[in-house]
């Protein structure tokens, strides 16, 4: 496997960190971007001629340009795309202030789409790349207290499988990753919180005691699976990372059947 030269959005931290590191240790250059650029100083000493660190708030859309152009003139090639920056926002529909939500859908999804924009130009004229879009198991379901999070990963969901088929001509090739829960920080100091409203106690209560029931898995673990995803010759649209997001996913879509199916002669009726 030759080298190649990977751009990963959120690196200070999580998911990012954690396959920048495994791509670096494999030989690989990576372009890492982060807030904080201090975060991701001790990778620049440890891997000086394969990083290279970039300050970069995903929702300004110029400043995203211009990290693509600065991260393709300093290895000559840009070849996987990791759109891993994000956060998850906790709340209630109703609790969410209008500010809160936008700056969720602003991170999560226009900063997915800003820099799926910005890297395309290169990708198509080298004719190859790929593209990995971080969703979630979040992404084909929902539970209550996270929604605006949940509507901007099926937001990216939608956008994604739309990207897949309009870039498979110039042989580029995209990866919805769906994670599971797993031990890093997004449900912690990254995550950001809506003032609560008592009267969904209950509803909080329940979410609250449905997920400390589940065992989160080691993101560690995921370095492997991501490097197969990569260098896979055919890699899918869509991955599940961790063992429990298929179940999750068989439950969900033989529910939506079910009842698609015993409403199916209103359907009919509706089409006159």
């Amino acid at each position: 496997m030759s080298r190649r030269t990977w751009f990963i959005t959120g690196v200070s931290r999580g998911f990012g960190r954690i396959w920048a590191v495994a791509a670096l240790e494999r030989g690989d250059r990576v372009v890492g971007t982060a807030r904080d650029l201090g975060t991701v100083s001790d990778l620049a000493r440890q891997y000086p001629d394969t990083f290279l660190g970039l300050p970069l708030d995903v929702t300004d859309r110029s400043a995203v340009f211009a990290a693509v152009k600065t991260a393709h003139a300093h290895f000559g090639e840009l070849d996987i795309i990791v759109n891993n920056a994000g956060y998850g926002q906790f709340g209630m529909i109703e609790e969410l202030s209008e500010q809160e939500a936008r700056d969720q859908i602003e991170t999560n999804l226009f900063g997915a789409l800003w820099v799926t924009q910005a890297v395309l130009p290169y990708l198509r004229e080298a004719r190859k790349g790929h593209i990995l879009q971080v969703s979630s198991i979040g992404g084909i379901t929902a539970f209550p207290g996270i929604g605006i999070y949940h509507a901007s990963k099926w937001a990216l969901e939608g956008l994604s499988q739309s990207l897949a088929f309009e870039v498979k001509q110039f042989g580029v090739r995209l990866t919805l990753i769906e994670p599971a829960s797993y031990a890093t920080d997004w449900g912690g100091s990254s995550a950001k919180r809506a003032a609560a409203i008592d009267a969904y106690g209950p509803v909080r209560e329940a979410t609250r005691s449905r997920l400390s029931a589940n065992r989160p898995g080691d993101p560690g673990a995921s370095a492997a699976a991501v490097l197969k995803v990569v260098d896979a010759e055919a890699p899918p649209l869509r991955v599940f990372f961790g063992a429990v997001p298929l179940g999750v996913a068989e439950s969900e879509y033989a529910g939506r059947l079910e009842v698609w199916r015993e409403w199916q002669p209103v359907s009919e009726l509706a089409q006159g």
